[in-house]
């Protein structure tokens, strides 16, 4: 039974749980009060009793010292005896009235004897047989004469009663009407929790793969300030949930977007060693100068294919550098490796004129000589490639606040502002039509990038028509390399 009222009590309404709470609460409350008054009114009427039959006795004891009797002294419903005391004890007197006396006076006798033994007023509740409840005092009335008066009770426990009927029956309403507007105004006040709860439910039954935003939130008012730091705290998390399901979608995109792209560069050179593969087969290429031509071909297609894997391979270490970092840091000058670089560039793109400024003589840096001389050559062949024959590129390296400096512009068309954005994705080429041949796998930026943050450096691209800008910055600190 018990068990079942707390399984009953555990699936209310929190508003409806409080209320009872509240009710329980105000009901122990107005047990005490009621208690507490009705005692205090009880103790009352008994002292005012008390003090009416002490004013009363003093007016009998009066008549009896002077004559004799008690006429014209007598309250209504109340009863009387003279005692006559000798060597202590009470003897009763003929009432002058049979109605002063109750059937049994063995109570009133008592009573006299005890005030003979005391030498004092006695008082005493008694229950005279069918007369019901009565008050008795004794006092001396003179020296061997003792008077008991007995006055009755009833009035003041039907009062008392009449009290406690009151009392009940008002903190009744007050109960009732305390946990009924008590449940509404506690309903009113977690409304706002509510609204909640009914937001957490919508974002349940929303579809997180669909997308990326939470389309709820909670924007209502009301409830107090503590309600208000939970609407802020709660929408705050819808913020960051949003947040976090944003940068999982993005990553998931550019992953489906990279795992689409890298198998469609590879499926390229592929096909081609297949398709050689044949030639070779069906003896369709046996002539030697067309399996020269075949096989220099497919050396040509395997080589590609192997740079794109290389590629691949150290973004995805670059990507996993916590666990193992693919450089391999040393003390180098970054001078002498742009002029390696610039060198280099001069031999291979003998069409596009080279300006290289190289502010210091000498840049001791510990960085990786051979990725930092990819990022060089990265970022040379890339304006090569972009840019019409003829069209001038410069190299400058500089020292400015702390970090290393290396520029890489072109004069070239520049790069839409629409790319700009993109140019570091992986993959991603500004002109869809260039040939794989001519315009690379579209990872030369990206690893460009991701070495240069390895280095704890940035890479930044400014551009314009007529001029394309690529910065790399690096500190000089030597403690700056993700994980040396």
């Amino acid at each position: 039974m018990i068990g079942r009222l707390r399984r009953t009590y555990r699936g209310m309404r929190l508003g409806t749980r409080l209320a009872l709470g509240l009710g329980v609460l105000s009901l122990v409350v107005f047990g005490v009060v009621g208690t507490a008054l009705t005692t205090y009114m009880r103790d009352y009427l008994s002292n005012q009793l008390d003090t009416q039959l002490a004013q009363a006795q003093i007016a009998q004891s009066k008549s009896l010292a002077d004559y004799g009797t008690l006429s014209g002294k007598k309250y209504y419903s109340w009863f009387y005896a003279v005692y006559d005391v000798a060597d202590g004890t009470p003897e009763l007197r003929r009432p002058e009235d049979p109605a002063d006396l109750p059937e049994d006076v063995d109570d009133f006798t008592a009573v006299a004897r005890a005030q003979t033994t005391a030498d004092t007023e006695v008082l005493r509740t008694e229950h005279l047989g069918h007369a019901g409840l009565y008050r008795l005092r004794a006092c001396e009335v003179e020296p061997g004469l003792v008077l008991v008066s007995a006055a009755p009770l009833a009035e003041i426990e039907d009062t008392v009663d009449q009290l406690v009927i009151i009392q009940v029956v008002t903190f009744g309403l007050a109960l009732l009407a305390l946990v009924v507007f008590g449940r509404g105004m506690l309903r009113r006040g977690l409304q706002p929790l509510s609204d909640m709860a009914h937001t957490a439910h919508d974002i349940t039954s929303h579809d997180l793969t669909d997308s990326a935003r939470l389309p709820v939130r909670h924007d209502g008012r009301g409830g107090g300030p503590e309600v208000e730091e939970l609407r802020i705290a709660f929408n705050t998390m819808l913020e960051h949930i949003d947040d976090s399901l944003a940068v999982r979608a993005e990553a998931e995109q550019r992953l489906r977007r990279f795992v689409a792209d890298a198998s469609h560069e590879l499926r390229t050179p592929l096909m081609s060693v297949r398709g050689y593969a044949d030639l070779f087969q069906y003896a369709a290429a046996n002539a030697p100068g067309e399996r020269d031509k075949h096989l220099a071909r497919l050396r040509a297609e395997a080589a590609r294919m192997g740079f794109l894997l290389d590629d691949l391979l150290l973004l995805a270490r670059l990507d996993a550098a916590q666990v193992e970092t693919p450089l391999r840091p040393q003390e180098a000058d970054l001078v002498e490796l742009a002029e390696q670089a610039a060198d280099a560039f001069r031999v291979s793109h003998a069409d596009h004129p080279l300006t290289v400024a190289l502010g210091p003589g000498s840049l001791k840096l510990r960085l990786d000589p051979q990725r930092i001389r990819q990022v060089l050559d990265n970022l040379l062949t890339n304006a090569a490639m972009h840019t019409p024959a003829g069209t001038r590129v410069t190299l400058s390296v500089s020292v400015a606040a702390g970090m290393a400096v290396v520029r890489v512009a072109d004069a070239g068309p520049g790069i839409p502002p629409a790319d700009r954005a993109r140019v570091f994705d992986r993959f991603y080429r500004v002109d869809k039509a260039r040939s794989r041949d001519r315009g690379g796998s579209g990872l030369g930026l990206a690893v460009a990038q991701s070495l240069v943050r390895a280095h704890g450096g940035r890479i930044d691209l400014a551009g314009e028509p007529g001029a394309t800008v690529f910065t790399v910055t690096v500190p000089l600190a030597a403690g700056a390399l993700t994980n040396p």
